[in-house]
């Protein structure tokens, strides 16, 4: 009776160890996750947002991710380079090129990535006043309020830039390919809207507003180039192109729902159909809004694609070659209509105004009445 009892208190004290060391390795995991995560938030953070300095950095040809990373850390223009490989694998992000650099301590990983995919210069140079990243479909207006809040350039010394004809002019003269179509464009609001290459620049005092246009439309021009025989193919000028992947790049999110749009906006082109964009009225009107009413497609503009056949004056932002390259490579289809869930951004395609109308009923006009 007693060594059953003496192995029931065994057993006991056993299950109790067991238990004590479960509870402890599940609360050490916890706590390790929790500030692993903790480390992972911190580490995609800027590592100073407040310093604009710049750091020149040189990335030689081959490095790998992880040693980028270190690089990066060791400049003190990241927080960690384990965050940083992480998260360039985590989001499928490649083709980093070699090179001088110049980053600075409030940069986000993104644009990091994205400077690296644009590769650097091969020379050291002298470092920038500024820095400043364009996101793929800033309007130029958008473009001259980020000139604003990173160098000392107002809105409307940009603004103003832009708009120079002796700019212009100049600007021709080395890029004749690429401005030839915009050069004759009549009631454009900026000749350059959609010209300036989204991507990171530097700034320099010295060099002025002119030559970082002059960067951006160069970079336009590279751009172009390269899809020199796909654009001859499409038959459509550059300012076409442009204006149609400038609408693209705003109402598709993925790759192919940006081919299948460009592929409908082709087709109304081939019906002599107003191409009916929500962009072009928001573009028309100067302000954003979710839902247009029947009174915001009526303005009175000839960037109204609503009231206006044809592609209208221009482009209404700075597309990015994804967009580009939906436009010169659409997915063949024989939809009329399309429109995107505001919440899931999914677009949803359709032949007729019949099935058109149900699906806006399905998901907006459902949607709009439980709010």
């Amino acid at each position: 009776m007693k060594r059953r009892e003496m192995r029931q208190k065994e057993n006991n004290m056993v299950k109790k160890i067991v238990t004590i060391v479960l509870s402890a390795v599940v609360l050490i995991s916890v706590v390790a996750g929790f500030a692993f995560y903790k480390y992972w938030q911190n580490g995609l953070q800027p590592l100073n947002p407040k310093d604009h300095d710049m750091v020149q950095v040189e990335i030689p040809l081959g490095t790998s991710n992880k040693q980028i990373g270190n690089i990066l850390e060791k400049s003190d223009v990241i927080k960690s380079g384990l965050v940083f490989n992480y998260y360039v694998k985590a989001n499928n992000i490649s083709d980093f090129k070699g090179g001088f650099y110049q980053m600075s301590p409030d940069m986000k990983l993104v644009d990091i990535a994205k400077m690296l995919q644009q590769g650097g210069s091969d020379e050291p140079t002298a470092l920038a006043d500024g820095r400043i990243t364009i996101p793929e479909g800033s309007s130029l207006y958008q473009i001259a309020e980020i000139m604003e809040k990173n160098t000392d350039v107002k809105v409307d010394e940009f603004i103003d830039a832009a708009k120079n004809p002796k700019l212009f002019d100049k600007l021709y003269e080395s890029y004749p390919e690429l401005l030839e179509s915009v050069k004759d464009a009549k009631d454009v609001r900026y000749r350059l809207e959609g010209y300036l290459f989204p991507a990171s620049y530097n700034y320099y005092k010295e060099n002025g507003v002119d030559d970082l246009i002059t960067q951006m439309v160069k970079r336009s021009a590279e751009v172009m180039a390269q899809r020199k025989a796909d654009i001859a193919a499409s038959k459509l000028t550059v300012q076409e192109l442009l204006t149609l992947a400038s609408l693209v790049e705003k109402e598709g999110v993925e790759l192919e729902d940006r081919q299948n749009i460009a592929q409908v906006f082709l087709n109304r082109i081939d019906e002599e159909m107003p191409l009916q964009s929500d962009i072009s009225i928001l573009y028309a009107m100067d302000e954003h809004k979710v839902h247009l009413s029947n009174k915001d497609t009526q303005v009175d503009s000839p960037y109204n694609l609503y009231t206006n056949k044809g592609y209208g004056p221009g482009p209404f932002n700075s597309p990015s070659e994804e967009a580009i390259d939906a436009v010169l490579h659409p997915k063949e289809n024989d939809y009329i209509y399309f429109l995107a869930d505001v919440s899931t951004h999914k677009v949803y395609f359709a032949k007729t105004y019949e099935e058109h109308l149900k699906l806006k009923e399905e998901y907006i006009d459902k949607q709009l009445e439980k709010k």
